[in-house]
């Protein structure tokens, strides 16, 4: 049986994608900074696959009253309402814990250069000012038997603190709730504001929730130390950026490392785009050939079993 697909996203999806979608269906492409399709088409859609980050609520769903899944290429769900779909009785598929070994290396990724300066010191060595070498130049922050705050030890954090290990790092996190695996890495449960002030590098692994949004603020990052580097692979959410560019600007923490950002990509006018202790990447936490060939398979196969009346792999709502 030939279904009707919708795929939501801005852009082509990966390479692999559109083949196993049109091997269900019907594919029919809505970008969400235009226009939606006729109603005629939406009245005929059974799943929507989403690709990228663009707001799916219950009024979009209500375009498409055959609708019977949602599947998202990526763990993370903020944008799609999620009471909407249990209220309608859609199920939503998601790609958990295929991302957390590349997220947890793009966040070591990130602590290294910001501590080490890798990106200001490499765009030093190919100018035209490097032409001696200063063994006082340049310093950065040691990593290995630092302390690493991580605010998020879930799947990704855990994976980030495994490799804080290999560092000879000591390792101090903070949940909702102290984890039952902490006990595994010696990692020690800390309040917010502890970890923040104790920590030598802060990890942001957390989900974005209305809990979450705007967790470091203005007053948190005045917590943490002067020589500290904050590191951001959740979501650009998390973080008032108007508060870091202000904290990164004045000195008052060595650096940060972001792979996300909101919105996303920033203006090319931001103002945190111009200092150079800030890294900032296009989202590449998961960007892997491995890794991304595993999610797409998963979120079509959370398609097609919804499509098909049978339980997700990988349900989050």
């Amino acid at each position: 049986m030939a279904h009707q697909i919708l795929l939501h996203s801005e852009v082509e999806p990966y390479r692999t994608i559109r083949p196993l979608l049109e091997g269900m269906g019907e594919v029919r492409q809505w970008n969400p900074l235009t226009p939606p399709p006729p109603a005629e088409i939406l009245q005929s859609i059974e799943g929507i696959y989403n690709f990228g980050h663009h707001h799916i609520g219950g009024e979009k769903m209500d375009l498409m009253p055959k609708l019977r899944v949602i599947s998202n290429f990526g763990v993370g769900v903020d944008h799609i309402d999620l009471e909407a779909a249990r209220q309608r009785s859609i199920p939503v598929g998601n790609t958990p814990k295929l991302l957390d070994g590349a997220t947890a290396d793009m966040t070591f990724a990130l602590l290294l250069a910001a501590a080490r300066n890798l990106v200001v010191g490499d765009r030093f060595a190919r100018s035209a000012d490097f032409t001696h070498y200063d063994p006082s130049f340049m310093l950065g922050q040691e990593v290995h038997g630092a302390v690493l705050g991580i605010v998020g030890l879930g799947s990704i954090g855990y994976q980030v603190a495994k490799r804080a290990l290999a560092f000879d790092m000591r390792v101090i996190y903070h949940n909702r709730q102290p984890s039952a695996r902490a006990a595994e890495l010696g990692a020690r449960y800390l309040p917010l504001d502890d970890l923040l002030s104790q920590a030598d590098f802060v990890a942001l692994n957390m989900p974005l929730t209305s809990q979450t949004r705007g967790m470091i603020g203005r007053r948190e990052l005045t917590l943490m130390k002067p020589t500290a580097v904050l590191v951001n692979a959740a979501r650009g959410g998390v973080i008032d950026h108007q508060a870091l560019y202000e904290t990164l600007r004045d000195r008052r923490i060595w650096a940060a490392g972001l792979d996300v950002t909101e919105p996303e990509p920033l203006p090319r006018d931001h103002p945190l785009l111009g200092l150079d202790n800030a890294i900032i990447m296009p989202h590449l936490g998961s960007a892997t050939h491995q890794t991304r060939q595993a999610m797409a398979q998963r979120s079509v196969d959370n398609l097609r079993a919804g499509l098909e009346g049978k339980p997700l792999p990988s349900r989050v709502a």
